[in-house]
């Protein structure tokens, strides 16, 4: 049976301290709220006040709850406090000296007995342990910003801390509606491990000008659903606190992509953190706000960019799923739209998946059956590429295979009229190498569709250095008549999106791999500690571990990177036809294959 907690005391009144304070008294322990001067402590008062004034003039409770809630808690300017509680959580910021000296200051003030947390996010819980008489009671509780939404609480044990001390505080996030992950004790953890990675190798792509911070952000929240891209989130966490976590997690496992950013230590010199200062990777209307305002780098409207071509007709080759879907979005938008199969049959097979899909929006409510029948109207199928010979554009939409692509791009060449663009939906490959194929590669450039094309308002226009401006322009435009974001891109693989979303779910087999956590903790710590929509591999089932392993592979090829190679893990599930949903199982196992 797990240790009674009712008693708690949070060394430390900042944000992420007050916000613990709240979340412990709205489940009804009693709290000691203590910081280092009474300025700190009215202010760590100021901050619980006005969080639960605003949660009362929300609804979210009563003034009756509120004023219960704020009587639980008092507040010290004294450490001396902590002599009657089960359970102190220091909260103070990341400074390894410091959370050393309070760990040390304790043995003196808080009882024999009393259990003693840290809600460090990427220091060492065993060093802060070891500066107590008894480190086996001291264990990590860390909590997510802001305590009081997030559900995630990472407990860490330490090689040393005893089992009674865990069970007891996994118990208490449960009682406060946390989900609680038991790990050890390691660099980042789980959350900040895989998150931290992933926004470093995002700062990277900005510095070396790959693509702007506009469309690096927008890339990952339009085409993975995240709530924010990651230099914005960056921005929100503090560039300071990122590059502190970053520091140590490369201090540990000396993995490359975990150096922090030299442009993160500039930048931070210079006194640019995120929305604290005003000022990180965007510009803020005033420290503190989150309201992102014009800067230098903002970019220039649209119509100052160069024209494209003027678009009525468009072709799109192939006849599986996503060459019908992105049929039928460019007729929604009003294009007349000419489909080529292979075959007949494959001709045949895509104007019923076509006529099918759109029956479903009529089912559903999306569509009435008159419009239906214009979009069906707008699309002509054929089994002839010669049929292609007068769309001002043709997207490419065959299987990923570059030979293939390559003697389709050759024939596209012999049957397409001058000046027409040739785009390839490609997700991985070299864009230049189907131009390449061609006497005609300034006309050539990548479109890179996300499934379902019908759902998700994101394409990658990927110009290679043969691609003319008025190629790309063109391609920009059409996204931007279809009703889809352009994200600007040069042509390297992976583009934006898979170049951040691989090696982060390459990252989270390679923690599955050294048995750290399970695949059901990693999701979850990914899903209620970092908000996304899926855990990696969550999202690694459904993608394809088969498809995940064949674009790992490709950056690593092309990056040359250690870290970059795919997890063994990864390729022995490939090896073993454990390839995710499609096959009933993956890391996770499907009823419904």
């Amino acid at each position: 049976m797990a240790r009674e907690i009712e008693r708690v005391a949070v060394i430390g009144l900042g944000t992420m301290g007050a916000g613990i304070v709240e979340v412990f008294a709205r489940h009804g322990l009693t709290v000691v709220g203590i910081d280092a001067s009474p300025e700190a402590v009215e202010r760590g008062r100021g901050f619980l006040e006005s969080s639960t004034q605003r949660a009362a003039d929300r609804g979210k409770m009563s003034a009756q709850e509120r004023d219960a809630l704020l009587g639980r808690v008092s507040f010290s300017a004294e450490i001396s406090a902590v002599g009657d509680v089960d359970l102190v959580v220091e909260a103070v910021p990341e400074r390894i000296e410091l959370k050393r000296d309070i760990f040390a200051q304790l043995d003196a003030y808080a009882r024999p007995d009393a259990i003693l947390a840290t809600n460090t996010s990427s220091l060492s819980v065993t060093d802060i342990a070891t500066s107590t008489h008894d480190p086996t009671r001291v264990v990590g509780m860390h909590f997510f910003n802001p305590a009081t939404v997030q559900k995630l609480v990472e407990v860490i044990r330490t090689v040393i801390t005893r089992d009674d001390v865990v069970e007891a505080v996994t118990e208490l996030a449960r009682r406060l509606g946390k989900l609680p992950v038991a790990v050890g004790d390691r660099a980042g953890f789980i959350a900040n491990a895989l998150l931290l990675g992933y926004l470093n190798h995002a700062v990277s792509m900005y510095e070396n000008k790959y693509a702007s911070r506009e469309d690096i952000d927008a890339a990952m929240t339009a085409g993975c659903g995240y709530p924010m891209g990651p230099l914005a989130l960056l921005d929100l966490i503090g560039l300071d606190t990122s590059y502190a976590v970053l520091d140590t997690m490369y201090k540990e496992g000396r993995d490359r992509l975990h150096a922090p950013s030299p442009l993160l230590k500039q930048m931070i010199t210079a006194g640019m953190l995120g929305r604290k200062t005003g000022r990180g990777f965007y510009t803020y209307e005033k420290p503190g706000s989150g309201k992102v305002v014009p800067d230098d780098h903002t970019p220039e409207p649209a119509s100052n960019t160069a024209d494209g071509a003027s678009i009525e007709r468009v072709g799109v080759v192939g006849a599986g799923e996503m060459a019908v879907g992105i049929a039928q979005v460019l007729a929604e938008a009003g294009l007349r739209v000419r489909l080529v199969a292979r075959t007949e049959q494959r001709r045949a097979d895509a104007e019923n998946d076509l006529a099918k899909g759109l029956h479903k929006g009529v089912q559903r409510g999306r569509l009435e059956p008159s419009a239906r029948d214009e979009i069906l109207a707008r699309v002509t199928t054929s089994a002839r590429l010669d049929h292609l010979a007068d769309c001002q554009v043709v997207i490419e939409a065959i299987a990923e295979d570059l030979v293939a692509k390559q003697a389709m791009f050759e024939n596209l060449d012999e049957v397409c009229s001058p000046g027409t663009v040739l785009a390839t939906t490609t997700a991985s490959l070299p864009v230049v190498q189907c131009a390449a194929a061609t006497k005609r590669p300034q006309d050539v450039v990548g479109m890179h569709f996300f499934a379902p094309p019908q759902d998700v308002d994101l394409v990658e226009v990927v110009s290679t250095v043969s691609t003319a401006p008025r190629t790309t322009a063109t391609a920009v435009e059409l996204c931007e008549r279809i009703g889809k974001r352009a994200v600007r891109t040069a042509d390297r693989s992976g583009f934006v999106v898979n170049t951040l979303l691989f090696p982060y779910l390459n990252d989270a087999v390679k923690m599955l791999e050294t048995n750290y956590a399970t695949a059901t903790d990693i999701d979850a710590a990914m899903k209620f500690g970092c908000g996304l929509p899926q855990g990696p591999f969550e999202v690694l089932d459904s993608v394809g571990l088969d498809v995940a392993l064949g674009v790992q592979r490709q950056l690593y090829l092309e990056f040359r990177e250690r870290s970059l190679s795919p997890a063994p893990l990864l390729e022995h599930l490939v090896r073993a036809g454990y390839v995710g949903r499609k096959s009933g199982r993956g890391f996770h196992t499907y009823q419904d294959a």
